[in-house]
């Protein structure tokens, strides 16, 4: 474990000088962020943004005055998006164990608390594993966000990483992240290629383990945002993987009590009044639950728990009780993840 954990470190603090080094597409960002987080890149200092490592995109909307946890946060740049998006009231968390990652994170924190006009930083960076968050003196329960960006693979002991996250958000909060996923369980000889563990792809979890592993720690529903195949572009790597097929999905998972194994009827509504930026026609929660703004939409119970119990309850209208049980809600499947025939493969890192 601690000569992968070194591997990893020398990979992101010394073979990587920028993005334009990695080997594979893999550390690229799904699609262009909206305008919103644009607005706030912006604003990140240049050599933050060149140490970015990321597979898509980690910071969902109305985050405003939420404290924010980033697991592996490298440089930094989506704990100084974060920074900014949360204003002056929220505070943001990063942990990350390489060195050199942490002193270009730690060396601009004066730069964009003055850059965003607060009086004081909102940001700190905490070295760490994320397997040992339970170790780091992070308070559990203390968390509104829990953000991350294709970091997981990269950890041996997944399912850790899912529990001690599940115990350091609040009830109602969420892990809104994004991870390389495989179309079928990763081979021990892939798995102990340092490159192809370093470019993120050996260490993809099989999707279903991960929804076994989310489940096991709590996450009761797991929920995908977006999906896209990865294009590896590399010839001598693709060889190497063969037919296995890598996927960049974005999750987002809520600590909720009373969420169901399964999506169950209950009779119930919701209508989404709008007011959250970015969302101004329609609320998206998940890649097969839109609400456009003032439409009256059926939903399951888990639905309507991950709006009602969650920050974003006071932009909605409820309606129906629990008062009656109607069998399984129809039609509540979405996508499954990692479909071969998801439209626009990854073709250039951000």
């Amino acid at each position: 474990m601690e000569t992968l954990h070194q591997e990893v470190q020398d990979y992101y603090g010394k073979e990587l000088a920028s993005s334009a080094d990695l080997k594979t597409n893999a550390c690229c960002t799904l699609t262009a962020p909206p305008e919103y987080i644009l607005e706030a890149l912006r604003e990140v200092h240049d050599e933050v943004q060149a140490k970015y490592y990321g597979c898509g995109l980690t910071i969902p909307f109305d985050i405003e005055g939420l404290r924010i946890l980033d697991l592996g946060s490298g440089s930094g740049r989506d704990c100084y998006i974060a920074s900014k998006l949360v204003g002056p009231n929220g505070y943001v968390v990063g942990v990350d164990m390489t060195d050199e990652q942490l002193d270009v994170a730690n060396r601009h924190i004066d730069y964009h608390t003055e850059k965003f006009g607060y009086t004081v930083p909102n940001i700190e960076f905490v070295k760490g594993n994320i397997e040992e968050l339970d170790r780091l003196g992070l308070e559990k329960g203390s968390f509104d966000l829990i953000i991350s960006n294709c970091v997981v693979n990269l950890a041996k002991d997944k399912q850790k990483v899912l529990d001690d996250a599940f115990d350091l958000l609040k009830p109602g909060g969420e892990m809104y992240f994004s991870d390389v996923y495989s179309d079928r369980r990763v081979s021990q000889e892939l798995q102990n290629d340092p490159v192809l563990w370093g470019e993120c792809l050996s260490g993809a979890l099989y999707w279903n383990d991960f929804l076994n592993f989310a489940k096991k720690a709590g996450f009761t529903d797991p929920r995908a945002v977006e999906n896209k195949p990865i294009t590896i572009e590399n010839k001598k790597l693709e060889e190497k993987v063969g037919d296995l097929k890598f996927f960049s999905v974005t999750y987002r998972l809520f600590k909720i009590e009373g969420l169901e194994s399964d999506c169950e009827d209950y009779g119930q509504a919701l209508v989404y009044n709008g007011g959250i930026k970015g969302q101004e026609h329609g609320f998206e929660l998940d890649d097969h639950h839109y609400f456009p703004k003032g439409k009256v939409m059926a939903v399951c119970g888990n639905s309507y728990k991950m709006v009602h119990d969650t920050r974003f309850r006071s932009y909605f209208t409820f309606h129906g009780t629990w008062d009656t049980h109607y069998g399984i809600f129809e039609g509540c499947g979405g996508a499954m993840p990692f479909a071969a025939e998801a439209v626009g493969a990854i073709q250039d890192c951000c």
